[in-house]
C-alpha cells in the first residue's frame, strides 16, 4: 500500500515522503480501516521535526521509531479483529489510531489500523473529509467546553487562537451551549470567527486581550502567545483559564515553559488553572458527530491535499496559521 513514511526528524519535506509498504494487520481488538480522508494536527508536526527537542526523548533523540504519521481518520472498515463485534466490513467510520505520540502505526497510509473503541460510525449527511477533520480538533474542543469547565448560557468565553483547528469548534460549541463567546485572531479571519458564533472578535494584531480591562469566566488559550500570569489577569472572580498550546517557538522546551508556568499558577492558586483532556473514544465521537449532524457545528477546512502532498500539508500545519484544520485526502 502507499504510504508517507518518515525515517528522521526534520522539515517536512525532507523527511516525509512516499513509499510502498505493507499493509496493517488488525489485532483482536483493532480494526482495519481504508483511509478515505485524514488531518493534520499539532502532534503530528511535533513528531516529524522533533521540536520540542526534549519530547525526542519519547522517541529517539535522533530517529523517529515511527515510520507512518498522523491520527485522524475517515474511511471505510475492511477487516475486524476477532474480538469487535460493533462493527463490520463496509461501515463508514471516523476516529483515530492515536496511542501515544509515537505510535506505531499511522493515518497518512492508504490504509491503517485503529482501537475499535477510538472510531465511531460516520454522522449521516457528513463527508469523510470533515469528519476526519473533527476528530482531535472537534473533541478536544467539546471537552474543554463541555466537560473541564461545563459552559453554559450567560458566560463569557474568551478563544485565543479562534480561527485555528481547536479554535473554531471551540468558538461553534460555546456559542452553542449559550456562552457569549469572544474570539482573539489575525484581522483577516475576524469575518469567519464571528460567522462561527462569536459576537466580540479581537484582532491580535491591534489589541491585546489581556490589557482590555474586559473579563472572562473562561479563557482557553490555544496559543499561549502571554505569560500565562498576565492572561489570568483577563480572568473574572471565579474564572477558568484552561492551556492549550506548547508555543511555536523551537528549541529544548519550545512553549513548554509557559505550560509550566500556568501549572504552577494553579498550583499555587492564584488562579484556577485547568488542564482539558481530549479523549478520543466512541462516546466522544458519537457526540461531536451528532453535533455536526445537526449542522451546530461544521468543519473549518483550510485546505485538502492528496495524500501525496502530506509533507507540503504538514509544513503548512508548521507554518502555525491554518485558518480552521488541514486534511489529507485518500484516493477511493
Amino acid at each position: 500500500m502507499r504510504a508517507i513514511v518518515q525515517e528522521r526528524y526534520g522539515p517536512p519535506r525532507e523527511v516525509l515522503g512516499l513509499k510502498e509498504i505493507d499493509r496493517p494487520e488488525a489485532g483482536p481488538g483493532d480494526v482495519l480501516v481504508r483511509v478515505r480522508a485524514g488531518s493534520v494536527n499539532t502532534p503530528d508536526w511535533i513528531a516529524v521535526t522533533g521540536v520540542p527537542y526534549v519530547l525526542r526523548l519519547q522517541g529517539g533523540l535522533r530517529k523517529s521509531p515511527n515510520v507512518v504519521r498522523g491520527s485522524d481518520l475517515a474511511g471505510i472498515v475492511e477487516a475486524v479483529g476477532a474480538n469487535v463485534t460493533d462493527l463490520a466490513p463496509g461501515d463508514a467510520v471516523f476516529g483515530s489510531v492515536w496511542t501515544s505520540q509515537f505510535a506505531t502505526a499511522g493515518a497518512f497510509a492508504e490504509y491503517t489500523v485503529a482501537p475499535a473503541a477510538q472510531l465511531a460510525p460516520m454522522p449521516e449527511g457528513v463527508g469523510f473529509e470533515e469528519a476526519a477533520a473533527a476528530v482531535m480538533s472537534g473533541v478536544t474542543a467539546l471537552c474543554a467546553m463541555r466537560d473541564t469547565v461545563e459552559v453554559r448560557k450567560g458566560m463569557k468565553v474568551l478563544v485565543n487562537g479562534a480561527s485555528g483547528g481547536v479554535g473554531t469548534f471551540a468558538v461553534q460549541i460555546a456559542a452553542h451551549y449559550g456562552a457569549e463567546v469572544t474570539g482573539v485572531c489575525s484581522g483577516a479571519n475576524a469575518e469567519l470567527v464571528r460567522e462561527l458564533g462569536a459576537r466580540h472578535v479581537v484582532d491580535y494584531n491591534e489589541d491585546d486581550f489581556t490589557r482590555s480591562g474586559e473579563r472572562y469566566d473562561v479563557i482557553l488559550d490555544n496559543v499561549l502567545n502571554h505569560p500565562p500570569r498576565r492572561t489570568a489577569r483577563a480572568l473574572a472572580p471565579g474564572g477558568v483559564l484552561i492551556p492549550n498550546s506548547i508555543g511555536n517557538s523551537g528549541g529544548l522546551l519550545a512553549g513548554l515553559g509557559r505550560m509550566a508556568g500556568a501549572k504552577l499558577l494553579g498550583m499555587t492558586g492564584r488562579a484556577d488553572v485547568r488542564f482539558s483532556p481530549s479523549v478520543t473514544n466512541r462516546e466522544n465521537l458519537t457526540a461531536i458527530g451528532e453535533l455536526l449532524a445537526s449542522g451546530a457545528v461544521r468543519s473549518v477546512v483550510d485546505r485538502a491535499y492528496p495524500l501525496e502532498e502530506t509533507p507540503a500539508a504538514v509544513a503548512h500545519m508548521f507554518t502555525h496559521r491554518a485558518r480552521g484544520n488541514i486534511v489529507i485526502t485518500v484516493a477511493a
